[in-house]
């Protein structure tokens, strides 16, 4: 499915742009920390993305937003991590539109929304 393809490709785009950001950062003493921490949420989400799951999907959407303010923190406050914070927020961004588009396109056919009480 094209859908999930381009979710997966993303999903690789955001990991490559993070490990940019850990590695030009990594003069602190706390960067293998760092680097956990921030490719834990990357992580979590990855068998539901390779299977194709709608839920995860769905709930993926919320493992985006560090990624963004992440980047957002950098991009202001570190110059030397400038170019790679902002490659981080595209990639977050793009990530999250690919899987709320495979919401979209994926979305059952019976319409399970409840109907409005007039």
């Amino acid at each position: 499915m094209v859908a999930q393809r381009a979710v997966l490709a993303t999903w690789v785009a955001l990991g490559i742009t993070i490990a940019a950001a850990v590695a030009l950062a990594s003069g602190s003493t706390a960067s293998a920390v760092v680097t956990a921490v921030l490719f834990v949420p990357w992580l979590m989400p990855l068998r539901g993305l390779l299977r194709g799951d709608r839920r995860t999907h769905a709930w993926a959407t919320l493992c985006v937003a560090p990624y963004f303010v992440y980047g957002m923190t950098e991009v202001i406050a570190n110059p030397a991590v400038r170019v790679a914070a902002a490659l981080m927020m595209a990639a977050s961004l793009a990530h999250f539109v690919t899987l709320v588009a495979f919401l979209r396109v994926t979305r059952p056919a019976g319409g399970t929304q409840a109907a409005p009480n007039p």
